[in-house]
């Protein structure tokens, strides 16, 4: 079949950012009924949009199957692009905002599970008191889905551990990381269950017991295996891998699992009885806390409110890592 070129006058008619901003939404969820909720449409609304879209391009975008909606070859071509734009658009209204109603706007954070329980939550209650105006939108997630949407503007910040260098992703993006404290590791079981009353124990006391681990593509899977090859001690054999911190929390109130948690976060959840600190020794540090952000990307005001936020809440900021190509120096 042949195909006539596509002027960018003749798409700028024809598109609406509507139609874009459904289409991005039936690619995340892969759901045209999640797209619907999403977008405060109705189901048939979602469909006549696709097939705008498809009538436009001339070539199908979504197939429909039992697992759901699979987007063709060019859906996934045109979605790094309809996010960037989409990421503008936001940028745009939130200078509008700024402009008409002062300190206004929006924050997308990221947030990894070592900033979630506590550094998370009381930076955006202290925006909140200086600015209630400000949307704030929370994703959490693994870091090989949080920073890739940082580096396509899904995203403005990414709070919890930084990637240390001869991680992948801090090679592979434009951006600068900001440390705000130092984060301990510590052993967790449900609260219920019964661990040496109260003594002290060590990790090879536990090696033999039931344990839940990182998934294995994980960067915190990586700190797992360093932490029991530095005590001479090989992985445990009955595993689950889970990063769910839901899953983990109601696996070990029913049953002696053991895993390993942020101490900040651990301590949160100790302090709500979902789980308690097991006392041992040797345990060494999680890592650096603190924020990500684009290098080529100027802040907003509402974003840089954010993260001075965080840097009142996180005592101990300290120096600026930026990182691409490999390269993060201290």
């Amino acid at each position: 079949m042949h195909h006539r070129s596509i002027s960018q006058l003749s798409l700028t008619r024809k598109l609406t950012l509507n139609q874009l901003s459904v289409f991005e939404s039936i690619l995340r969820v892969r759901s045209f009924v999640g797209a619907a909720n999403e977008m405060r449409l109705t189901q048939s609304a979602v469909t006549k949009i696709v097939q705008e879209l498809e009538a436009c391009f001339e070539v199908p975008l979504f197939q429909r199957s039992s697992r759901g909606v699979i987007p063709t070859e060019l859906a996934e071509l045109l979605s790094p692009h309809v996010v960037s734009l989409l990421a503008q658009m936001r940028c745009l209204t939130d200078t509008l905002d700024e402009f008409r109603m002062g300190t206004g706007g929006q924050v997308m954070v990221g947030t990894l599970i070592s900033a979630a329980a506590q550094l998370v939550p009381d930076a955006i209650v202290l925006l909140k008191e200086s600015a209630p105006q400000v949307r704030v939108v929370v994703r959490e997630g693994p870091t090989a889905q949080l920073f890739p949407a940082l580096a396509t503007s899904e995203l403005d910040v990414v709070v919890g551990r930084l990637p240390e260098a001869d991680w992948p992703v801090a090679q592979a993006f434009l951006l600068s990381h900001h440390p705000l404290l130092e984060e301990g590791l510590c052993i967790v079981a449900g609260p219920a269950q019964r661990f040496g009353a109260g003594e002290r124990m060590t990790l090879r006391q536990l090696i033999d017991g039931p344990w839940i681990l990182p998934n294995t593509e994980s960067p915190f899977r990586a700190t797992a295996e360093t932490l029991f090859h530095a005590a001479g001690l090989p992985l445990p054999q009955d595993v689950v891998e889970s990063l769910s911190l839901l899953t983990n929390l109601g696996i070990m109130s029913r049953t002696p699992r053991v895993a390993l948690l942020p101490s900040t976060a651990a301590q949160q959840l100790a302090n709500l009885g979902c789980l308690q600190i097991l006392p041992v020794d040797g345990m060494p540090c999680f890592g650096d806390v603190g924020f990500s952000v684009r290098k080529d990307r100027p802040l907003s005001p509402a974003v840089g409110l954010f993260l001075e936020c965080l840097r009142r809440v996180g005592p101990g900021a300290g120096h600026t890592i930026e990182t691409h190509s490999g390269t993060m120096p201290g």
